[in-house]
């Protein structure tokens, strides 16, 4: 699966009461389908995962799939502190038409040998590609990056640790893998749901009687594809560190701040992918004030706020998140002012 571009970490709507609210959620992914965002990740840190039932999380995981356009590169993130658990979930995305699954660290783990059995254990069984999460503040270590790209289920990571220095190591360390991906005559990331569209045809039986028998000629997918070939995927995590770690040599982003700004997000992307650097980097820091704030600092409410503003439902984070007081409230929208979707 191509990674490259854009991937929009979704937030999780709930009701007042703190009900899970899968009409805003499918709304969202709806309007989401209708910007230039290459991806979006289903129940990343942003969408509260900790918050939900094993229930709730599939009825989200299910709506998402459901709501998106099939173009859109789905990852879902299934971490669970068993490999059982992870695999359980990774199962299910597949079912629901996800392209990836992305999985983080298991605090189960106590070394790096058993976080390696882990990692392998989940990608030797999981029904979909995994992408690795590395975290800010636990990063997994190159060490281990290098040795899972080598698996053939293992496609990619986000890495949240984005450094001009880190990306480059992980993008030299990983040179000698080599895939083929599907996509589109314009190289478009192909999606699994893009490739299950098949061409309706109508049998003989329908027509009704005094019909002469047909051949049927087997169904065939309704998206011409071509092949191309990859590396090992390295997508920045965080808006912040997007620039560095295109610099680097990632391919792709993975930014919370895209939830409520996702095209001002994609222009640092797009003028760099045009060759502009300088207006890339004019684009970032742009940005760079309102993402440290309402990102890094305010988190969850706070982007679940500049989603209000923006035009997207962002509402309440469950408790024990709270929400804005009205100084933060006033802050994030100066912040947001002429930052639009």
């Amino acid at each position: 699966m191509l990674l490259e571009g854009l991937h929009l970490p979704l937030t999780t709507p709930f009701f007042a009461d703190g009900r899970l609210n899968l009409k805003k959620l499918e709304r969202n992914v709806e309007r989401y389908s209708l910007t230039p965002a290459a991806g979006l990740v289903a129940l990343s840190e942003s969408g509260e995962p900790g918050m939900l039932s094993d229930e709730e999380t599939r009825l989200a995981l299910r709506a998402v799939a459901e709501s998106a356009a099939a173009e859109k590169v789905l990852l879902a993130a299934v971490s669970r502190d068993s490999v059982a658990g992870t695999l359980d979930l990774a199962e299910y995305a597949g079912q629901s038409g996800y392209d990836a699954v992305l999985v983080g660290a298991s605090a189960a783990a106590r070394n790096v040998r058993e976080s390696l059995v882990y990692f392998q254990s989940v990608a030797d069984r999981s029904a979909l590609p995994v992408v690795l999460l590395s975290g800010a503040e636990a990063p997994l270590p190159v060490e281990v990056v290098a040795e899972l790209a080598g698996h053939p289920r293992v496609i990619g990571v986000v890495d949240f640790r984005t450094s001009l220095e880190r990306v480059s190591i992980l993008k030299e360390r990983t040179a000698a893998v080599k895939r083929e991906v599907v996509v589109t005559p314009v190289f478009a990331a192909a999606t699994g749901r893009m490739l299950g569209r098949r061409t309706e045809l109508v049998s003989a039986e329908s027509l009704g009687e005094g019909s002469s028998g047909v051949v049927i000629a087997p169904a065939k997918a309704a998206v011409r594809t071509r092949t191309k070939v990859v590396g090992f995927q390295i997508l920045a995590g965080g808006t912040e560190g997007m620039l560095e770690g295109l610099r680097g040599g990632a391919v792709g982003a993975v930014a919370a701040f895209a939830a409520c700004a996702p095209q001002a997000c994609y222009e640092v992307l797009a003028a760099w992918k045009d060759g502009d650097h300088g207006l890339a980097a004019e684009k970032q820091e742009r940005l760079l004030e309102a993402a440290r704030r309402i990102e890094a600092e305010l988190g969850v409410p706070g982007i679940k706020y500049g989603c209000d503003l923006n035009g997207y439902y962002g509402g309440l984070a469950r408790l024990p998140l709270l929400p804005l007081t009205g100084a933060e409230r006033g802050e994030v929208e100066d912040l947001m002012r002429g930052i639009r979707n």
